[in-house]
């Protein structure tokens, strides 16, 4: 527990299968795909209103790939900016490059992409809302208690009462402070930067391409200039070395003024909006399960934004577990099956945050480095090597490998999925159990791509040319079959909801497919003699 119940006059207990705290980008995405699958959801949050500055403004491709299926990937594109200009400032020389289009071919957004968290937000809000999940605002957690089959949480309400819910899951994506992490007594290891992030809104005077991003690398750390058009045209994000100013106060002006002529452009600040001065943490979370407790985002994880990973890491955390929790709200607690889907989760996300933390981390320390190794790489050897930018950026290979990296599209679940999903007799060996389904095309009624065809919530069994017909497989609302005409050979294919494969057999064994789709939650059933049949979306 972190704190003695208020004594609040109380209301009603009530129920519920999976029950977010904190209405951020993983919070909100994790309750639209749970919701999405058939799980009772609710989300709290402790703020009253959902504005916020946005501190997050890149999207990668894989994470548009995982909403694509929640139907909410045009929406949130349409009000970013993909692929955008940046001119970068090395010393006296300039770099001027697009952040995509990059030789990816595998999928359909091969760029990254300019979004403010809360256009992610308002987006993943109102698609809630069309599923009848509405936020709780003003909704604090203050305590918990965990049981065997669930945790009763008690919840402040913005009228003053207190309200119990019981929940059979609960789910930690309140933040770096996380009250719901602390509640569980997961220990949170890391250490606190000597830096901090700047953040402000401008406007600003002077002749300026909005269409264009400025960044500048220097001595004291890397300054970035964006048209957001949040509660100004601009928004300022740079580096410095922390200040003894409490976080919650404005920066001074002559900081910001100086950080914008840093960045090189022919402006002056007109006016200040909004500022203000982020410290920096290095944390990542002993566990990411406490019995029926989770923890996801910024509550499991937290780093500097080099490379843009928070929101994005946040989002894919959240979208391999709500699949899960879905699943199991079905599932009968304790069974071995259940505990297997269930730390799944931790198995698959954790180590792709400790590999995502070592390299925030270099990243950070080349754009805000302090010491004279740092300094002298942006201040001397950058500048140097600015001539052989253009045929570095020539290199597509090379720019598509750093991309995939970046955005996790070259993860795998291969090395924990053992745990959770049998792979079957082997079959089309570049796929293989824990590998992300690729976006590539295929002839099929379901699409034109592997995407297209798999782009409903649910789990795709994905049958080959000449597989035999599944009969009356599947039963379940959320399992769909599909035939891929382009795929030679009797196998078949299962891809779990979160785009990653999770059973591959030849021939397509309908009794194998049903196994797996039992051991992950959902029900099929089979005829006593099979008959051809095909499901398409």
């Amino acid at each position: 527990m972190v704190a003695s119940r208020r004594r609040l006059p109380a209301v009603a207990m009530t129920t519920s299968d999976v029950l977010v705290a904190g209405a951020g980008p993983s919070g909100l995405a994790l309750a639209l795909q749970a919701a999405s699958l058939g799980a009772e959801v609710r989300i709290i949050e402790r703020r009253h209103h959902a504005f916020r500055p946005s501190r997050a403004i890149i999207i990668h491709p894989r994470t548009l790939e995982l909403l694509r299926p929640l139907g909410i990937t045009k929406a949130i594109l349409a009000e970013g900016r993909p692929a955008p200009a940046v001119n970068l400032r090395l010393g006296r020389r300039r770099v001027v490059t697009t952040l995509g289009p990059f030789a990816v071919h595998d999928t359909a957004f091969p760029y990254l992409a300019f979004v403010p968290q809360a256009v992610v937000e308002r987006q993943l809000t109102a698609a809630l809302a069309d599923r009848g999940v509405e936020v709780e605002w003003g909704a604090e957690l203050v305590d918990l208690e965990q049981r065997a089959a669930g945790a009763t949480t008690f919840v402040t309400r913005p009228d003053g009462k207190m309200e119990t819910i019981d929940s059979r899951f609960l789910i930690g994506c309140d933040g770096a402070d996380s009250t719901v992490r602390a509640a569980a007594g997961i220990p949170w290891p890391g250490t606190t930067y000597r830096h901090e992030i700047v953040l402000a809104d401008l406007e600003l005077d002077g002749r300026l391409d909005e269409a264009v991003a400025h960044a500048s690398a220097g001595p004291e750390g890397i300054v970035f200039l964006l048209a957001m058009r949040e509660q100004a045209t601009w928004r300022l994000l740079a580096s410095r070395g922390r200040s003894p100013s409490a976080p919650s106060e404005p920066v001074d002006a002559s900081v910001i003024e100086a950080m914008v002529q840093h960045c090189g452009v022919e402006a002056a600040v007109a006016e200040i909006a909004w500022s203000a001065a982020i410290p920096l943490q290095h944390h990542l979370a002993a566990r990411y399960r406490s019995g029926p407790i989770f923890l996801v985002g910024d509550a499991a994880h937290t780093h500097s934004p080099a490379g843009g990973q928070g929101m994005n890491t946040g989002i894919q955390d959240a979208l391999n577990l709500a699949w899960k929790l879905a699943f199991a709200s079905r599932m009968s607690p304790g069974r071995p099956e259940t505990e297997a889907l269930l730390d799944s989760y931790e198995v698959e996300r954790r180590a792709v945050a400790r590999r995502m933390l070592a390299t925030t981390r270099l990243l950070f320390w080349l754009e805000a480095g302090t010491d004279p190794v740092a300094r002298f790489v942006r201040s001397t050897l950058a500048p140097m090597l600015a001539p052989l930018a253009p045929f570095v950026l020539g290199r597509d290979r090379l720019i598509a490998t750093a991309v995939r990296s970046l955005s996790q599209l070259g993860i795998s679940y291969r090395t924990g999925v053992g745990r959770l999903l049998p792979s079957g007799t082997p079959d089309l060996p570049s796929l293989r159990p824990g590998d992300r389904l690729p976006d590539v095309a295929v002839k099929s009624d379901g699409g034109r791509t592997l995407h297209e065809v798999t782009a409903r919530p649910g789990v795709h069994v994905l049958l080959a040319r000449s597989a035999p017909p599944l009969g009356s497989l599947p039963s379940d609302p959320w399992a769909h079959v599909h035939r891929i005409l382009s795929w030679p050979g009797a196998g078949a294919v299962g891809v779990r909801p979160d785009g990653h494969v999770g059973h591959r057999s030849r021939p397509a064994d309908a009794w194998a497919i049903a196994d797996w789709l039992r051991s992950i939650g959902l029900a099929p059933t089979l005829d006593p003699a099979p008959t051809p049949r095909t499901h398409h979306p």
